[in-house]
């Protein structure tokens, strides 16, 4: 890249008469076969490029708070305690200029600043104090501040294939590219201490090596550009699977979501029980396809597939699919988490509105079923399920079955609770536990002894049924005789009482 490093540590202003300037430390040419080179490996590979949209240029207008570029008469202030790197393209004259304690310009050749003479500027006015945009708050996490540049991009339908927002950002076997001949400032923080991907390219080089990386990021540069509570891990490693690997960003899934709909909420959806795919932040209305695949399974051939049989149909013109490894979360008995299993995910949503949402989706998510059906174990897939939701009152199967999975959740919750409590029952049988604080009346036991221990005392003992103390044993046959109404006679049979044994 055309540009040197100029850092201004401890300056806090620039007076009329006093100017940064830098020289160039290579031909332009350079950034162009940068990129030539770039397109001819994109070409070779299969990976996943990801560049990133936002900078930190002079130049760009959306950098300045009054969304212009400072023109002669103008002040220029930077926050005096945010850490900044600003590429500069072209000579800029300035009244006055505030820079921050640390920082750096990145000067193109021929550019530079200069004091303004008093000249007359008719685009200027009488000037104003224009502030630097605060950059830190750029975050790697925001899908909305990468673009997908991948080489297939262009060769697949014009909008036909979309990423799940956890995909949006770099994954882990992802390039990540920032463009030649500007500056940037990326916010780095995570709930992981690294981020991996497979390689960077900024400065006009390519960084694909942890050695190369790690060199990097001793430059005065980096620390400027990078920052946060996490650092990028350069791996130089490629996916190493057929069937695709899983993107790895879900651990930073609601910071994504966070960062993408800070400025607005998900949209209302006109289908009944929108579904939520693995790794999208708002619910979709149309279908989510998933399957359960072998060793032998190839991601992107059965990506060309789908797209050549069924979605460059005209029928399907409206319909959008994503398509993608992800790790599904399994549960014992529908209740107590253990591990993920990775599955192929397809979601697929169509253009269609009102009663008609969703239904083309349904129509191909069918078909899609039906070949798997037929050629499955060709294509090394062993098993597919599908969720719909569409705007008709017919679509509401995607709820119901919902429902059964709730319910066979539920039962299979108290078939558990039964089946603990049962081992707690034959334990205590079996004396081998002491429930304290349980008083059951072991009728099992009269089959065995109908005779009770002898009391302890006189007093008889505490009757469990009737909850009420005997009189003596000398006078049970009276009492029983005085608890009887006078017109007949009731008695009582305490099958774990013997009132023989009291007249012994």
């Amino acid at each position: 890249m055309c540009a040197e490093p100029i850092t201004c540590p401890g300056w806090s202003k620039v007076r009329p008469g006093r100017s940064c300037a830098g020289k160039c430390c290579s031909d332009m040419g350079n950034s162009l076969a940068f990129l030539l080179g770039v397109l001819q490996l994109l070409a070779a590979t299969m990976a996943a490029y990801k560049k990133w949209i936002p900078d930190t240029n002079f130049e760009t207008a959306s950098n300045w708070d009054k969304e212009r570029v400072p023109c002669a008469r103008d002040t220029i202030h930077f926050e005096k305690d945010k850490v900044v790197s600003v590429f500069v393209r072209s000579t800029h004259a300035l009244m006055d200029m505030y820079l921050p304690l640390n920082g750096e310009f990145l000067l193109a050749s021929g550019s530079g600043f200069a004091a303004f003479d008093g000249s007359w500027d008719p685009g200027c006015g009488s000037g104003a104090v224009l502030s630097f945009a605060n950059a830190e708050q750029h975050s790697w996490f925001n899908p909305e501040l990468w673009q997908d540049v991948s080489y297939r991009v262009d060769l697949e339908p014009a909008g036909r294939i979309f990423l799940l927002d956890e995909e949006r950002v770099p994954c882990q076997y992802d390039h990540v590219i920032f463009q030649p001949e500007t500056s940037f400032s990326v916010n780095l923080d995570s709930s992981r201490q690294e981020i991996p991907v497979q390689s960077i390219s900024l400065m006009g080089q390519e960084l694909s090596s942890t050695e190369a990386w790690a060199e990097y990021l001793r430059s005065p540069s980096a620390a400027l550009q990078f920052h946060g509570n996490a650092t990028l891990q350069v791996t130089g490693t490629r996916c190493p699977h057929s069937s695709g690997c899983a993107c790895g960003n879900s651990q930073d899934g609601d910071r994504i979501c966070a960062s993408l709909l800070r400025a607005e909420q998900c949209p209302a959806l006109a289908c009944h029980s929108p579904l939520r795919p693995l790794g999208h932040c708002c619910g979709i209305c149309g279908a989510v396809v998933t399957l359960d695949f072998k060793p032998e399974f190839d991601l992107q051939q059965y990506r060309d597939r789908v797209v050549q049989a069924w979605l460059s149909l005209p029928k399907y013109a409206g319909v959008q699919m994503a398509i993608s490894k992800v790790h599904r979360a399994q549960t014992f008995l529908g209740l107590l988490p253990r591990g993920s299993i990775p599955v192929i995910q397809i979601v697929l949503v169509d253009g269609e509105a009102g009663v008609q949402t969703g239904t083309a989706a349904e129509q191909l998510a069918a078909d899609i079923m039906g070949d798997i059906a037929q050629h499955g174990e060709a294509l090394g897939i062993s098993a597919g399920s599908v969720e719909v939701a569409t705007g008709s009152t017919l679509g509401g199967q995607v709820a119901i079955h919902a429902s059964r999975q709730i319910a066979s959740g539920t039962v299979l919750g108290l078939l558990f609770a039964l089946l603990v409590l049962g081992g707690l029952l034959y334990l205590r049988r079996k004396g081998k536990l002491r429930l304290q604080a349980l008083h059951l009346p072991r009728l099992w036991d009269t089959a065995k002894d109908l005779k009770s221990p002898q009391p302890e005392s006189g007093k008889g003992f505490d009757n469990p049924m009737f909850d009420v103390e005997l009189p003596g044993a000398g006078s049970v046959e009276k009492t029983l005789q005085e608890m009887a109404p006078e017109a007949r006679q009731v008695f009582y049979l305490n099958p774990i009482y013997d009132p023989s044994e009291t007249e012994t």
